[in-house]
């Protein structure tokens, strides 16, 4: 197997040195306090916080498997990703769910609980489930990132993939610990900078790899099967390889998918850079900065699928080898499960002499001399594994120095997603476990040591969750179609319904949430539409029949509410309180904030689209999106940008969450 050589090592080496000395130099002032240590103190400027947004959602895992449906079915990938990948979510952020988050002055999204549904008994209970519920969704997502992981690193270490993503991911804690928010987003920051040189050197080497259409469409028809790669337009049936035959019906899944997202995309923005704005205007441009710089992601990710269709040519140009391989694996492990198939053909590549010789022999005669380098890349299922295609390209494809530079640049990608998420679910754990309902009278040097703690806790579940998971596909279908999902109800009616009340809260996020992990037990392969109808329904059904069968949240709560959020919605008592005059310029406002998401959705969409158009050369697909993408950005411009707080009055003042108390 052809592992790293000095130059590539030394590279990866010398940004890991930095980037533990930035967490050495910014422990002191992130111990200060909570809100230094989680917030940055509120004093973050908007491009810091768009950078870190950018490369809080620019992850390993994510690039890894967007690659795979790339190197599948072309630009018609992108249609899958609208479950999450697309970042759909991000044009409700942009218009308005960041602004009316950052509003409330709270820390934290189940502190923001207080502020919406007061302090009482059912309110305390929610705020409690709200942030365990978060550690349960955290530990999820960071599995999902940590499988990705070890199918990242075992290309490279001839050694245990799990071992050395054990390492990795301490390294990653570690840092989280000592830094807080400062630190991980300065670290996002550079991070940043250097995940966009890898979006431009890739999507460069690619471009120019490319003869023309027509000769990359017989190349992928030879690898992939894919009669219509080159195609942007999604199909009723699509062809799909072993193993991801349930989006066959592609169409149907990009609707669901964006329906998913709208739903959830309408209850967005409890995040720490949302909190931590300085301002409206800010949350609105940080918001622009994430979507604009994400778009660099497209491009670099379809210059690694056609590598990958470059290099699976090259090294099994026909599938029959790959399926023959997989069989003399299984016929000498017939119990290897799905999850650690990786493991399993990482040693045999790098300690053949450990394993059966005969297996060894076989995998040599079907596999040819080379059969070290084209053994990572044969899939369980006995197709060619698309999770693989990433590596592999990095691996082979990619000049010595170089190597090593898109290796720091996705390893950045792995930490910023993974220091962003443990850093936002330790701030509910002390704030909304610890401090709220065991020991209110804790102080910081306390809170802090607790906020280690449970760092350290959450990465510990999610190792063990991931690396025995069968897939990374797997993982982010039941993360997002399932336990999310199972929350969407309570998330979303919380800001536009005046009904929804503590106890709806607490019902539909625990029936919601109890159903996603049971069906995660018990129905592990459901498919992903019946995984979303399932869970959404149930999340929907406990908020609504809960809201409706125990009193509202007392008036003083709700007006101190919308007073200072002022959100659109059924919000009948509350508007019948409200001032006229205020009343129309707040509706002046919801007008233009609705009417520019499927602006903002669109364009975003089509700035994914347009740069992979062009890297397969399909430019007459190009000239077709053009015109959309000008479209949308111009009724961005007229109903989002124009409307925009000016930068010498940048929008309302935050509210104190618990003004409601002293009424």
């Amino acid at each position: 197997m052809t592992s790293l050589n000095f130059i590539d090592s030394s590279i990866i080496v010398i940004y890991l040195i930095i980037t533990m000395g930035v967490g050495l130099i910014m422990t002191r002032k992130a111990s200060q306090s909570l809100d230094n240590y989680y917030l940055g103190g509120r004093s973050l400027p908007w491009y810091m916080l768009g950078m870190a947004g950018m490369a809080n959602w620019f992850d390993l895992t994510g690039t890894m498997i967007i690659t795979s449906f790339l190197y599948m079915l072309g630009p018609k990938g992108l249609f899958i990703e609208f479950r999450g990948g697309a970042v759909l979510i991000l044009a409700f952020l942009i218009c308005y769910t960041g602004k009316w988050h950052r509003r409330s002055g709270c820390m934290t999204g189940a502190e923001w609980i207080a502020y919406r549904f007061g302090t009482g008994t059912e309110a305390k209970w929610m705020r409690f489930f709200k942030a365990f519920m978060t550690v349960v969704a955290t530990v999820g997502m960071l599995a999902y990132l940590i499988r990705g992981t070890s199918l990242f690193v075992g290309m490279f270490i001839p050694m245990s993939p799990v071992m050395v993503t054990a390492g990795i991911v301490a390294f990653c804690t570690l840092y989280t610990m000592m830094a807080g928010f400062y630190g991980v987003v300065l670290t996002d920051l550079v991070q940043g900078a250097i995940v966009l040189i890898a979006c431009v050197v890739v999507s460069v080497i690619a471009f120019n790899l490319v003869p023309s259409m027509d000769a990359l469409a017989e190349v992928a028809l030879s690898v992939t099967g894919n009669s219509t790669w080159t195609s942007s337009m999604p199909k009723w049936q699509t062809e799909m390889p072993a193993g991801y035959e349930m989006y066959q019906s592609l169409i149907l899944f990009a609707a669901f998918y964006l329906m998913r997202n709208i739903i959830g995309g309408m209850g967005t923005g409890d995040e720490s850079r949302y909190f931590g704005a300085k301002s409206d205007r800010d949350c609105a441009l940080q918001s622009m900065l994430q979507g604009v710089t994400v778009a660099f992601r497209w491009p670099m990710m379809m210059g690694f699928a056609i590598l990958g269709l470059f290099l699976v040519d090259q090294l099994l140009p026909t599938g029959n080898k790959s399926m023959e391989a997989t069989a003399i694996v299984k016929t000498y492990h017939p119990d290897i499960e799905q999850g650690f198939w990786h493991e399993l053909t990482t040693g045999i590549i790098n300690s053949p002499e450990a394993y059966d010789p005969a297996m060894v022999q076989g995998l040599e005669n079907t596999l040819g001399e080379e059969w070290q380098k084209r053994l990572p890349i044969v899939g369980y299922n006995g197709s060619v594994n698309p999770e693989q295609i990433l590596p592999a390209v990095l691996l082979n494809s990619i000049p010595t120095g170089l190597r090593g530079l898109l290796i720091v640049a996705m390893l950045a990608a792995m930490m910023s997603t993974l220091t962003g998420e443990v850093n936002k679910t330790s701030a509910q754990v002390v704030k909304d476990i610890y401090q709220n309902s065991l020991r209110p009278k804790a102080k910081n040097r306390e809170l802090i040591l607790v906020a280690y703690i449970s760092t350290a806790a959450i990465v510990a579940g999610s190792f063990w969750m991931g690396i025995s998971a069968k897939s990374i596909n797997s993982l982010w279908g039941w993360i997002i179609m399932s336990l999310t999902a199972g929350g969407l109800a309570p998330y979303v009616l919380r800001l536009y319904w005046w009904r929804c009340n503590a106890w709806g809260q607490i019902g539909g996020t625990v029936l919601g949430g109890i159903g996603a992990v049971t069906q995660r037990i018990i129905a592990p392969e459901m498919s992903e539409l019946y995984q979303f109808g399932l869970m959404t329904g149930l999340s929907f059904a406990g908020t609504i029949g809960f809201s409706y069968m125990t009193a509202p949240t007392p008036m003083p709560i709700l007006r101190n509410f919308y007073r200072t959020t002022r959100p659109f919605g059924w919000w009948g008592p509350l508007k019948a309180d409200t001032e006229p005059g205020l009343l129309k310029k707040w509706q002046a406002e919801h007008r233009n904030d609705i009417i520019s998401v499927p602006f903002v959705m669109t364009a975003q969409v089509t700035i994914f689209l347009m740069p992979m158009q062009i890297m397969i050369k399909s430019y007459s697909a190009f000239f077709m999106t053009l015109p959309i993408f000008i479209f949308a950005v111009v009724g961005t411009y007229w109903f989002w940008w124009r409307n925009l707080p000016p930068k010498n009055d940048p929008g309302t003042d935050r509210a104190d969450p618990l003004a409601q108390i002293h009424e």
